[in-house]
């Protein structure tokens, strides 16, 4: 025979006051696992406009980073990128360099650079396949 002895345990009382942050609300604060930063630009006349660029892809905000969406899935063969650089002649021209390039023990390598002509919604392979790490991109004037 097996004698069951319950205590009712209070519950411990919780370290801050749940009515003093019920207000708060959630905000992203940067590209959701967008892994280490490695290169960033803005765009002159769009203050809140930025790419990104991390060891998970290109990432773009027009929020000033409230949120951040990944414009290279679907069309980088490489996720790591090393530089990113706007046309000063046209804001939607955009070049991405694939391939960490600050030095580390584990980087990785890209398959050279893309670009867009329509602010990063659309990627084209543009060359240096075999370059490995880009890590800076002097756009065109």
């Amino acid at each position: 025979m097996f004698l069951l002895l319950a205590i009712a345990l209070a519950a411990p009382a919780p370290a801050v006051e749940p009515s003093q942050y019920q207000a708060l609300r959630y905000r992203l604060l940067g590209p959701s696992r967008g892994g280490r930063s490695t290169a960033v630009t803005g765009i002159p006349g769009r203050p809140h406009t930025f790419f990104a660029g991390t060891s998970g892809g290109l990432w773009k905000t027009d929020d000033a980073g409230m949120t951040w969406e990944n414009v290279s899935d679907g069309f980088f063969e490489s996720g790591s990128i090393g530089a990113v650089a706007v046309a000063d002649s046209d804001p939607s021209v955009v070049y991405a360099g694939t391939g960490q390039a600050c030095l580390r023990g584990n980087v990785s390598a890209g398959v050279g650079i893309y670009r867009s002509t329509d602010g990063g919604r659309t990627w084209t392979h543009a060359g240096l396949r075999e370059a490995g790490q880009i890590a800076k991109i002097l756009p065109p004037k």
